[in-house]
């Protein structure tokens, strides 16, 4: 027997030392795949559904094995979860002293030189940025990890954040004044020592990037490396492989500049002249382009005459900034530190508008003020591959949602994994009990116009029904906005909407409430995680296809075609049929979890791919007809209540009891004090009657 089975059989160390663990047997069966895996020094891809207890299953055997584990998570949240949480509680049982470690991305921790840097410069930051300055100051005095994440009062998009932080760009390294107590370098050293490191996506590639150009590296050697939420990590690691260059980083770079000249080289004004003109043609460069934010393909761009006319300055204007600060190298720390930023911006400027390119995307993005050039491989599959391939460790690839269908083979083509082992774990739900899927009939084509009205028709009976315990997931923001919009007339429900505050809040307020409907985007089809009767009825518009405007997406499809592919069969319906299935597991969540998943998406009727997606998604009741949803969904609203009324009054009874218990104790006392002051009375009366007799007797033996 292995070591796993061992560990999580019935009479295992697990469910003596963790309280309410439940056996499962795919949780031990992907514990035995991850532990052979480690031995092997082999890649594995586990799909393994909602409810196996991946987590237990993967940290188990790889702090067993006592070798070197990167765990790397999809988010921030996650991260903090599995190192203050999942891991504390595992090593306990398990009896395992390793050390672990939690590293963020540069950006968490405080930059203690920039602190100082903006510690007299206000004429640079407004009020607001002031005001949150000060609070850091406060804040940076106590901190022992300078992780920013400790400051709850502050927002997660607070203007000070880049005044106090730092990036790859503008930090100085080991010639930074502050190296030896720079927070990061810190987190860095714990990690090196550690035996089990948890990271994110983002800093994981960004480190493997960084060492694959030569330029060093931040996440330490291992010899098991797991990938939890991994169904996130070909569009993250194509990010990483690429390159991009935005307005925004040369306006930092402009104001960076400018600080240097007011603290340390102030007779170099020059510096500030060319900086400010590269931050002005960058702005207007952005000003070619519609006001709306949207993406776009970049090599049509380039074929404009503005727009080449607007590129030729910025070139221009790097060119002189760059001859500029020439002139002063080695004067200031910061400064050269800039001088290799520009540097980099010119190299990067030069592929991006390098329109002959093979094998890569050229596409833009702009925001409300700024514009991002991106290059971005087509495919990552044999630069990953090779990464794999050497040196020869263990890969854990895990996801509830890494199957399109019934294989793996969209994932392992993406990613170069060809020759891993797979595994596919079905989620311990009784789906068939717990859950129904409705694709109701009689619906327009999703994008007809009547089709909005539809939505807001099935929303308005799906609130009634579940009492308002409810998701509504969208694939555009337009019409998530043109729901809420006209909903707010129509349910006396709390109406939350993502993007009117952060998706923290949202969620927060969403559990507070008795009654809330919460609207979201693809911020919410993923990473969240809400039980039991809070959430019993998930609405979705209609298919995540990806917009066929992406230029990303289109260069993809062209290079399938180019390749003799199928685009849509290849691409487009495995994308669409994984985030389907993110969407859908926001549902079901627990054991005792009921509701009702809604499609309003004719095509899972009408199209010969429909298929696909149906064998993608958990094997739910399904029905056509939406009454039998809102029977469903009244059902659980009414067990709800009913179980809330029982709760209530055990609660009250409960209260009654401790009430009377109180009184009759308050009772017992008042008895005992009367009882102990009686006591104390007859005792003063038998002192004061021994006290006299004594007197008398003395005066009569003096008489």
């Amino acid at each position: 027997m292995s070591k796993s089975s061992k560990l999580f059989a019935q009479d295992g160390i697990l469910s003596q030392a963790i309280p309410g663990f439940t056996v499962r047997q795919a949780q031990t069966d992907m514990a035995n795949a991850v532990e052979e895996a480690i031995e092997q020094k082999s890649p594995l891809i586990v799909e393994a559904g909602t409810g196996t207890g991946k987590t237990f299953a993967y940290l188990a055997p790889a702090l067993q094995s006592k070798k070197k584990t990167i765990v790397s998570t999809g988010t921030k949240n996650l991260q903090e979860q599995l190192y203050h949480r999942d891991l504390p509680l595992i090593k306990k049982a398990i009896g395992v002293n390793g050390k672990i470690a939690l590293l963020k991305g540069r950006s968490n921790y405080l930059c203690l030189h920039r602190l100082r840097q903006h510690g007299g410069s206000s004429t640079l930051l407004d009020k607001t940025t002031m005001v949150e300055l000060s609070d850091v100051r406060r804040w940076a005095t106590s901190t022992k990890t300078g992780d920013m994440g400790e400051m709850k009062t502050l927002a997660e998009d607070a203007k000070v954040l880049p005044f106090v932080t730092s990036t790859v760009d503008n930090c100085l390294g080991k010639d930074c004044p502050d190296y030896e107590d720079c927070y990061m370098i810190k987190a860095r050293r714990k990690a090196l020592d550690a035996d089990l490191v948890v990271v994110n996506h983002h800093l994981f590639f960004a480190d493997m990037a960084l060492k694959d150009t030569g330029f060093g590296e931040l996440i330490p050697e291992a010899d098991v490396v797991i990938f939890d939420e991994a169904h996130q990590i070909p569009d993250i690691a194509s990010e990483y492989f690429g390159e991009a260059l935005s307005s925004r980083q040369l306006h930092d770079l402009s104001r960076d500049l400018e600080l240097v000249y007011r603290t340390s080289l102030k007779d170099a004004k020059q510096l500030h002249s060319a900086g400010e003109k590269c931050k002005m043609i960058s702005a207007d460069l952005r000003l070619l382009f519609p006001e709306q934010a949207q993406k776009g393909n970049w090599r049509e761009m380039l074929a404009r005459n503005d727009v080449q006319t607007q590129i030729s300055k910025l070139i221009d204007s790097l060119d002189v900034l760059y001859e500029v600060i020439k002139l002063h190298l080695s004067r200031d720390k910061d400064l050269d530190s800039i001088f290799e930023r520009v540097s980099d911006a010119r190299m990067k400027l030069t592929r991006l508008t390098d329109a002959n390119q093979k094998g890569v995307s050229l596409w833009y993005e702009t925001t409300m003020r700024h514009i991002v050039l991106h290059l971005t491989p087509l495919s990552i599959a044999a630069k990953f591959s090779k990464i794999v391939s050497t040196p020869e460790r263990a890969w854990i690839f895990t996801s509830a949602t890494l199957m399109v269908g019934d294989a793996f083979d969209h994932f392992q083509r993406q990613m170069g994994l060809q020759q891993a082992k797979t595994l596919s774990l079905d989620s311990p739900f009784d789906y068939q009990k717990q859950a129904m899927l409705c694709v109701p009939r009689f619906l327009p084509e999703p994008n007809a116009r009547e089709m909005r009205q539809t939505l807001l028709d099935i929303s308005i009976k799906l609130i009634a029904a579940s009492g308002g315990r409810c998701f509504l997931l969208f694939t555009s923001h337009a019409t998530l906005r043109a729901i809420a919009g006209m909903l707010e007339d129509k349910v006396d429900n709390p109406i939350l909407v993502q993007g009117t505050t952060t998706k923290r809040a949202l969620l927060e307020s969403y559990v507070k409430s008795d009654n809330a409907v919460l609207l979201g985007t693809g911020a919410f089809w993923e990473g969240v995680d809400v039980r039991g009767n809070d959430l019993t009825c998930v609405l979705i518009d209609k298919l995540p296809f990806a917009s066929p405007d992406d230029p990303l997406l289109q260069a993809r499809i062209e290079d399938c075609r180019k390749a003799g592919g199928n685009p849509f069969g290849q691409l487009q319906i495995p994308q669409a049929a994984i985030a389907l299935k993110q969407g859908a597991g926001r549902l079901i969540r627990d054991e005792t979890d009921r509701g009702v998943l809604v499609i309003c998406d004719n095509r899972l009727v009408t199209k010969d791919y429909a298929k696909t997606f149906l064998r993608s998604l958990p094997d739910m009741k399904r029905t056509r007809h939406l009454p039998n949803a809102l029977a469903f969904l009244e059902e659980i609203h009414e067990d709800a209540q009913q179980t809330k009324k029982a709760l209530k009054a055990a609660k009250k009874s409960a209260d009654d009891q401790c009430r009377q218990d109180a009184v009759n104790t308050g009772t017992r006392v008042k008895e005992e004090h009367v009882s102990q002051e009686v006591t104390q009375d007859t005792s003063r009366d038998i002192s004061q009657n021994i006290a006299t007799g004594t007197n008398d007797i003395l005066k009569k033996e003096a008489q």
